[in-house]
Parts: structure tokens; sequence; C-alpha cells
């Protein structure tokens, strides 16, 4: 199966990137860094939200009630002239539901390694929500997926499938979900944002070797 990265790469994910490049006034090689960090992250928190059948079929749900893959049949028609706001909110809603209080930690460690400041990260998070959800869409109606359990399982796919010629951020993202091995992505991520606070072969030792930070 393909991963996340590989459609990322592709060129429907090329498309994507430069019509959030264009939306958020920024260059496109930054915006493909901040992408291709927080997709992965999105994802991985979706999929711990779906390891629960409640979590799981209120995903399923909003995917086959409102995320059916629509939004990438005409991306240029999404970019043109700018994201409408109604889009907008809608990715406020799925982030607020997917990282709820660590949202802005997301935010804060995602800028941290790009460069790109916190408020443009926001920015490019909002867009990137229904559009990782229209890949779900998509990824669901080809694999014919109608159960909490197939949806589950789905995700961990696309996270574990991407090309071994991945970049520098892929081995970064795979090191962030859970560096601590705790069994809890957020407490990470928020403890990167933090400048990480564990133990040295934990995530505060990792962050150290990350952003050249002290332990």
């Amino acid at each position: 199966m393909s991963g996340i990265m590989d459609i990322l790469n592709s060129e429907m994910g090329r498309s994507i990137v430069s019509g959030v490049a264009d939306q958020t006034m920024q260059p496109k090689n930054k915006t493909q860094d901040v992408l291709m960090m927080a997709m992965p992250v999105l994802m991985a928190a979706m999929k711990r939200n779906a390891s629960s059948p409640e979590g799981a079929k209120g995903l399923l749900n909003a995917i086959n009630s409102k995320h059916d893959g629509s939004i990438l049949s005409n991306l240029e028609s999404l970019f043109n002239g700018g994201v409408d706001a109604n889009v907008m909110q809608d990715g406020s809603k799925i982030l607020d539901h997917v990282l709820g209080s660590k949202q802005r930690n997301v935010e804060n460690a995602i800028s941290l390694k790009s460069g790109v400041d916190a408020g443009t990260v926001a920015q490019i998070l909002k867009v990137a929500a229904p559009i990782l959800m229209g890949m779900l869409g998509n990824q669901t109606k080809q694999q014919n997926i109608n159960s909490p359990g197939g949806l589950e399982g789905m995700l961990g796919g696309l996270l574990q499938g991407n090309s071994p010629q991945g970049r520098g951020d892929q081995s970064f993202l795979e090191s962030i979900l859970d560096a601590d091995g705790d069994g809890s992505i957020m407490d990470d991520i928020a403890g990167m944002a933090m400048g990480g606070d564990k133990k040295d072969d934990g995530i505060g030792g990792l962050l150290g070797g990350l952003f050249g930070g002290k332990k």
C-alpha cells in the first residue's frame, strides 16, 4: 500500500503543495516541509482516535457523510481565488476533534522543525485537514472499508507504507509519533513543543539531536 508520503510526492500531492503555498503565501519547499510533517502526525492522531470503537465509528461516519474524496477531484477550483471559508472552518473543526488541546503544541513543534512561523503552520493545517480527510475518503472507497476495524487497519497501512527513499522528515515523524514508547503520541508532541523535559534517552534526548537544543 502506498503511504501518505508517497501520496504527497505524487502529481496530486504536488498540486496540493502548490495550492497551499499560494494560499499561505509561503515558498513551495517550506510548504512541502510542513505538509510532510503535518499529514502523518494528523493521521497518527486519527489512528489513535480510531483505536476505540466509538472513535472509529465517528471517523467512518464523517468520511461517509462528508469527506468522500470529492475535494480532491478539482484542486484547481479549491485553490482558485483562495480556499473557501467553509473549507477552512471545516479544517478547524477537524483539527479540534483530532488534536484537541494539543493543537497549539503540534503547531509549535512543526514550526520549530520547519522554520515556518506557528501562525502560518496553523493556517496550513486548516487547509491540510479537509484534504487529508478527502484522501482517507478515497482510500476507504478503493479498499471497500465499511467497518471500524478496517478503518484502523487502513490508517496503519498508510502510516507504515511510506517509501524507503523518504526524506529526512520521515524519520523525524517516525521518531515523534511515540518517542518514549509509552503508547501516547500526543504527550511526545507536547514535550517536543515545550523543548523536551523527559529524560535524555526519551523525548528530551531526541529533541537535543533534532533541534540542536540543550537537553
